[in-house]
């Protein structure tokens, strides 16, 4: 993914670990200048070291992206040192999660504060360079969540939310040549799930047997099966698709 003179730069958040690196070092393969933000710079380095090692460019970034400033800091950063953003992957996430009435009210505004403030942010940081540049990729991680799931009334809404802010900016940046989608993915193995699994009282292996058990594919995810998605969202070839949702679970979703 050239320009005249130039790879495109690709900014992936959350990309110290599980997808977003996945995501990062997909993408670096794919011919894109990668930027890997994440809180900690030194666990970005890392990943930034196993693209530089294969050959590509990439760039690691701390940055908490419900911080508005240091959101700005870090697109100008990326800007200057790897060149204008062409494609931005909102991966960042965190969990919180616990029933209803025993969730307190910081953990809620915590899980909708990094993924729905923090894509809000990026993406308006980023969206300046694609429309002047006439070419831009958005793809804002969803998931089966925000379909509902117990325990996760915030990150079920924060996920829903990402659709819906997928969608509209889609609506809105389409006619600057930026398409805008989502990819939900089902249960993938990443550190995530399994401290999902440790909070259940289950060893991971068992929690992934019995979620295997409803896949129909009859098998769980892999950080590489989003990268492959993001792969297709972020290339030339997918001008025409914008403001959709890819479930990336393994069979079929309500």
């Amino acid at each position: 993914m050239t320009s005249a003179d130039a790879p495109r730069t690709a900014i992936v958040t959350g990309a110290a670990r599980g997808i977003g690196a996945g995501v990062a070092k997909r993408l670096a393969a794919d011919g894109f200048a990668v930027a890997i933000l994440d809180l900690d710079e030194a666990a970005c380095a890392k990943v930034a070291d196993e693209v530089t090692g294969a050959g590509g460019r990439a760039l690691a970034v701390a940055v908490d992206v419900t911080d508005e400033a240091a959101v700005t800091a870090a697109v100008d950063r990326v800007a200057a040192e790897l060149g204008d953003p062409a494609v931005l992957v909102n991966n960042a996430g965190i969990i919180r999660d616990n029933l209803l009435f025993k969730m307190s009210a910081d953990d809620w505004d915590a899980v909708l504060n990094v993924h729905l403030r923090g894509s809000f942010l990026m993406s308006r940081a980023v969206q300046g360079f694609m429309t002047k540049a006439g070419w831009g990729r958005i793809v804002n991680l969803s998931s089966t969540s925000a379909l509902g799931n117990r325990g996760q009334a915030n990150y079920s809404a924060a996920k829903a939310g990402m659709q819906g802010f997928t969608k509209t900016l889609a609506i809105e940046l389409g006619k600057f040549g930026v398409t805008v989608n989502a990819i939900a993915p089902g249960f993938i193995e990443t550190e995530m799930t399994e401290a999902t699994a440790a909070r259940m009282g289950m060893s991971f292996e068992d929690f992934r047997k019995a979620v295997v058990a409803q896949i129909p594919v009859n098998r769980s995810g892999l950080p590489a099966d989003i990268a492959h998605a993001v792969s297709f969202f972020a290339s030339e070839g997918a001008g025409f698709v914008s403001g959709q949702v890819l479930y990336v679970a393994g069979g079929p979703t309500s």
